[in-house]
């Protein structure tokens, strides 16, 4: 397989190497980082302005494409390359505007294109397995008792806003897998710079379940999630850099009355996001796409990357007004586009019929009184615009029957759960 490299980021780096280490050519790199790994050094690297040469598929197979120093010239770059139907894989996320990201999906819904989301964490099989405990906790069958709350704790060096909102729309991906899409999401902090170290976020499942995402301070980088049930915790480790761990910690004494010490699960596989995401990357080249293997859930989509993304800009609008934000699962797609953009244009109709019916009795009134017969006359001739103006308003209602239907929603729909 040939691999092009559009921009760059660890995230994408750590694909690129997976990728010369399994035998596939890497190149042409456009906009690179200025020092590259050993293994990339034999690469081409061409100018920024050279990137239209990865619309030709003999150049490359795929495209890699990194979301350091991200713009809206890179944002444009990414729009071309979807509507020429170039298969993506886009480090997550590129940015924090829902507006593009579901720009994005509503024209991949129109092409042949495939975006890959870098969100690799999903895959590991330790999430599988902390999915069915917590299946059984909210069933109260699990070996702890019923689910009180789900936590999270993502510890990282930096952070700063754009650090902060980019690790929880990651890890917001992981929280929609566990428990399905939130219904009710509230950022707590005063909305200054001083509160991103120490951002804490409240979300709601849908089955009412609180959930807890906090950043903090401490090392090694990485997350750690909580099961907290009546009689014990789960806890699952994962550093940025290592092997994950799961731990269950039962609140009961032992035999000795002594509390027990927490049982440790195998680590499972080695964690590798970079070979992870050059595995689903060619799963997604063939058609129909593999499955995934049964230890592991489906691999994200772009609608899991948009609704992630729509998830971390709602954060400051909640530190914003300091209160909690309702969360509403749409299905954004042209139709649904188009709907809005009627529902709005017929209000309009309505506000504009009143202002025309305010103006013509006055004006029809004035000309009347002055004598004025063609004035009088002009405006005699309102009620034949409006209708004329609401008669193409409903044939504008019909245009959707022209174009095609879609084979299905383009909107989010999380993992395992119906659509809304």
């Amino acid at each position: 397989m040939k691999i092009g490299l559009l921009g760059h980021d660890q995230q994408i780096l750590s694909v690129a190497l997976a990728a010369v280490a399994a035998g596939d050519q890497v190149g042409p790199i456009i906009d690179g980082p200025e020092s590259l790994p050993a293994s990339l050094l034999t690469t081409d690297r061409l100018a920024a302005s050279e990137w239209q040469l990865l619309l030709e598929s003999n150049r490359c197979d795929a495209v890699l494409v990194g979301i350091d120093n991200w713009n809206d010239e890179r944002a444009e770059q990414v729009r071309t390359l979807v509507q020429a139907g170039r298969p993506l894989l886009i480090g997550h996320p590129p940015c924090l505007s829902m507006l593009w990201a579901y720009e994005l999906d509503m024209m991949l819904a129109d092409t042949t294109a495939t975006v890959v989301p870098f969100l690799p964490a999903r895959q590991h099989p330790l999430i599988s397995d902390l999915k069915a405990l917590l299946e059984q906790a909210l069933a109260g069958s699990g070996p702890f008792g019923a689910i009180e709350t789900l936590r999270l704790e993502r510890r990282q060096p930096d952070r700063d806003r754009e650090a902060v909102l980019a690790s929880f729309s990651r890890d917001t991906d992981l929280i929609r897998v566990l428990v399905g899409d939130p219904a009710r999401l509230l950022a707590l902090g005063s909305g200054n710079d001083a509160t991103w170290p120490t951002l804490a976020i409240g979300l709601t499942g849908p089955n009412q379940l609180p959930v807890r995402w906090q950043v903090a301070k401490g090392q090694p980088a990485g997350l750690t999630i909580e099961l907290v049930c009546a009689n014990g915790t789960v806890r699952l480790d994962a550093p940025d850099a290592g092997d994950w761990q799961l731990h269950e910690q039962s609140d009961q004494p032992d035999e000795n009355g002594h509390p027990q010490q927490p049982a440790q699960s195998a680590s499972g596989s080695r964690y590798a996001p970079g070979e992870i995401m050059l595995a689903t990357l060619r799963d997604q080249l063939v058609k129909p796409p593999a499955p995934p293997p049964p230890s592991s859930l489906p691999p994200a989509t772009w609608p899991d990357a948009a609704r992630a993304i729509e998830l971390a800009e709602t954060v400051p609008r909640s530190l914003k007004r300091g209160r909690t934000i309702d969360l509403h699962q749409e299905e954004f797609s042209e139709l649904g586009t188009f709907r809005g953009t009627m529902a709005s244009l017929g209000c309009g109709i309505i506000m504009v019929g009143l202002l025309v019916l305010f103006l013509a009795t006055l004006v029809g009134g004035v000309a009347r009184a002055a004598g004025w017969e063609f004035a009088e006359r002009l405006a005699g001739i309102w009620p034949y615009v409006i209708l004329g103006t609401l008669l193409l308003f409903l044939a504008l209602q019909l245009l959707p029957l022209l174009l095609p239907r879609s084979t299905g929603p383009s909107g989010p729909v999380p993992p395992d759960q119906p659509e809304a």
